[in-house]
Order: structure tokens, then sequence, then C-alpha cells
């Protein structure tokens, strides 16, 4: 709960200079806190299995061409228990497909002496959605990982569907290649539920074919909820 509320008062400052301006700030501005029964990234643990919680404030053009934001999670790696962010992206639509192009500095606070604690990561998406039913083609890159790895590149396919108004359904699969660290293949299915128009709700199991034994690369239930402000 301590972790959860420090989480909360960071991120609400970084988004109190926004939500004190409203009418003299362009674009619109929103505030997410969340949390789920394992942090899953890439259909592997950041935090060895355990729960975790986040915060994220986003800034979103009056057009809503571009964006950007900054975000704080908990994670279990190279000594450290908090993860920040900063991105920026864009968001363009051509003939029907939308695209999203991100670039996301990423870094571990208060890790152990001499790790590697900074990433950057780049991604773009190419996502299309017709009637209930929704694919989109994912693409990350990084060219130095945090911790051990290296250079690491993260290629998804997601398919999902829409179930009944506030019920959805997907499931996605994904292949990382990595240097200095092992490549795997990983996948994830579950529904989404949007109780209201700020609450959501997931239920999603990931699993990965990692031969490394622990909960990283284990097979997991998660259970999660994000609130937006």
């Amino acid at each position: 709960m301590l972790k959860f509320v420090l989480l909360a008062l960071t991120t609400a400052a970084l988004a109190s200079p926004a939500l004190a301006h409203p009418v003299s700030s362009p674009g619109s501005w929103s505030f997410t806190l969340g949390g789920a029964t394992d942090n899953r990234s890439k259909d592997a643990s950041k935090t060895r299995g355990g729960p975790f919680v986040h915060g994220e404030v986003k800034w979103l053009s009056p057009d809503g061409l571009f964006y950007g934001g900054a975000g704080v999670e908990t994670i279990e790696s190279n000594g450290s228990d908090v993860e920040y962010q900063l991105n920026l992206g864009v968001r363009p639509t051509l003939a029907g497909v939308d695209l999203d192009l991100n670039i996301a500095h990423k870094w571990q606070a208060d890790a152990n002496p001499g790790a590697d604690n900074k990433t950057l990561e780049l991604t773009a998406s190419v996502s299309r959605s017709i009637g209930p039913a929704s694919a989109r083609l994912l693409l990350q890159h990084s060219p130095e990982g945090a911790g051990a790895t290296r250079a690491w590149t993260w290629v998804e396919a997601r398919l999902g569907w829409d179930l009944a108004p506030n019920l959805s359904a997907s499931t996605a699969v994904g292949r990382r290649e990595q240097s200095a660290n092992i490549d795997y293949t990983g996948w994830n299915a579950g529904v989404t539920y949007a109780v209201n128009d700020r609450l959501d709700l997931d239920l999603r199991w990931h699993d990965t074919d990692a031969l490394a034994q622990g909960p990283q690369y284990a097979g997991a239930l998660v259970a999660g909820l994000n609130v937006e402000f």
C-alpha cells in the first residue's frame, strides 16, 4: 500500500502542472493509475511473478496526432523496484490504417552500483479495425537494454474481437531476439471489461517457450485494473 501511495503521489506531481492550467494548455491531459497481479512486458515478468502498480500522465494534441507522457511502475530488476519513463509519439491515419510511432526513455531508480539501468525503446505499430474485429502488428527495438541485455527486438501480432459493448477478447503472439540474453516466443490471451468510461478490468494468460527456470518466463494468469481520470 505504501508503494502504491508513493507512485500515486509521484505521478500526481508529474501531472500537476498540466492539471493546474487546463484552460491555457493546448490539447488534453489524462491521468491513469492501475495495477495487476504480475507486471508482464512482452509476456515476461518484470516483478518475478509478483504484483505491481503503475501511474501515468499523458498529453494529447488537439488534433489527436501527437502525444507525450511520463510514467512510473514497480519492478524487480537490477536491485531496483521502481522504473520511470518519458515518451513521445505520433499517431497518423493513412488509408484507414492507424499508425503509432513512439520513442521512450526508461530508467530504474536506485539500481545496483554499476548496473546498466537505462534503456531507449523505439516502437512502431500498424492497426486496423473492421466492425467488431481488430488487428495490430507491432515492432519494438532497443539498441541497449537494461541489465546484461544488449540490443533486442520484439515483433508481435495481435487479434481482437468485441464480444459485447463493454467486453472484448484478444490474443497475441510475439518473438523476442536479444543479445547477451535468451531468445523466446511469448503469447497471451484474455478478456477486457470496461466497467465504465474510466475503469477497465483485464484477465489474461501469459506464457513463453523459454526454458529458463523461475517465474520470469513461466506461464501465469494475470488480473489487472486501470482507472483513468
